[in-house]
C-alpha cells in the first residue's frame, strides 16, 4: 500500500484541501497538510475555461507538473479523465504519475457505469500505484438512485476509494460505509452537513473540500473591495507579500525527490 493510500486507513479521516495554483497548494502544505488535491473548478476558472467539459487537460497536467515534485502528496481532480476513451484516460493517468502525482479523482457524470468502470481499469493498468478515487454523481446531479450498483462496479474495476459528493444524510452515509467495508468512502464537506468529527464517527475515511476554498477566496476578495469602496477598513487577514512570493516559488526537484 502506498503512503497516500495509508492516509485513508488512519485513526482520523483524511481531510483533503483542494488547491488551484502553486501558491495555494504550498500554503496548505505549510499548514501541515500531508496531502493536497487540486480543484477542477479553480483550475478551469484561472484559465478562463468552463469546468466539467474536458477543456482543461493541458492546464491540469501543467499544474501537476509544478506540484508533483513538491514535498507533499498530490491528488489530481481530472474530471472524467478528459476523454471517453479508456485508453486515453489511462495515458493521462500515466502522465500524472510520471510527474509525481499519487492520486486521481475520476467522476462518472452519471454516464454509463460500464464506461466509467473501464476508465478505472485502464488507469490501474497504466499507473498501478496511482490511487483512484472513483466519484459517482448520483447525489450531486441526481436523486441518489443507483449509488450502490455504481460503487460496486467501480470497486470491481479496481478503484482504491469511492467518492459520493452531495451526500449529507448521516443515515445514508453510515449505510454506505457498512456496505463498502474496507473500501474508503470520500464525502464532500458541506457547511450545512455533518462536521468533520461527525463524519469521522460515521466511518468516512476521506473528506474533500472541493472548490470551497477557491470560492471562499473569491468571496473574501469581493468583501474586501466592497469594504474599501464603502470607506471601511477591510476585515480578515492577508498574508504578507513576501510570504505569498515564497509560496509561489517552485522548489528544487532535487531537494524534494526523497519525500
Amino acid at each position: 500500500m502506498t503512503e497516500f493510500a495509508d492516509l485513508h486507513h488512519t485513526a482520523e479521516p483524511l481531510l483533503l484541501p483542494n488547491a488551484w495554483d502553486h501558491a495555494s497548494a504550498t500554503a496548505l502544505a505549510a499548514e501541515g497538510f500531508r496531502a493536497v488535491a487540486t480543484t477542477s473548478l479553480g483550475v478551469a476558472a484561472a484559465a478562463g475555461l468552463p469546468d466539467g467539459t474536458s477543456a482543461t487537460r493541458d492546464e491540469t497536467l501543467r499544474l501537476a507538473l509544478t506540484l508533483g515534485t513538491a514535498p507533499f502528496l498530490l491528488s489530481v481532480d481530472a474530471e472524467g479523465g478528459f476523454s471517453e476513451v479508456p485508453e486515453e484516460v489511462g495515458k493521462f493517468a500515466r502522465e500524472l504519475a510520471a510527474v509525481g502525482a499519487v492520486g486521481i479523482n475520476l467522476e462518472d457524470g452519471l454516464g454509463p457505469v460500464e464506461r466509467h468502470a473501464a476508465k478505472i481499469a485502464a488507469v490501474k493498468a497504466a499507473a498501478p500505484d496511482l490511487f483512484v478515487n472513483a466519484r459517482t454523481d448520483t447525489h450531486w446531479s441526481g436523486d441518489g438512485e443507483g449509488t450502490l450498483p455504481r460503487l460496486d462496479a467501480y470497486r470491481e474495476a479496481g478503484a482504491d476509494g469511492v467518492f459520493v459528493p452531495g451526500l449529507t444524510d448521516p443515515r445514508e452515509i453510515a449505510r454506505l460505509v457498512a456496505h463498502l467495508g474496507d473500501l474508503p468512502l470520500n464525502i464532500l464537506y458541506s457547511p450545512t452537513g455533518p462536521t468533520l468529527p461527525q463524519l469521522a464517527d460515521l466511518g468516512v475515511r476521506r473528506v474533500s473540500l472541493g472548490s470551497l476554498l477557491y470560492r471562499r477566496a473569491l468571496g473574501a476578495a469581493l468583501e474586501t473591495v466592497a469594504d474599501i469602496r464603502a470607506g471601511r477598513a477591510p476585515q480578515g487577514t492577508a498574508p504578507a507579500y513576501a510570504k505569498v512570493d515564497s509560496w509561489a516559488r517552485r522548489s528544487d526537484p532535487a531537494h524534494s525527490a526523497g519525500r
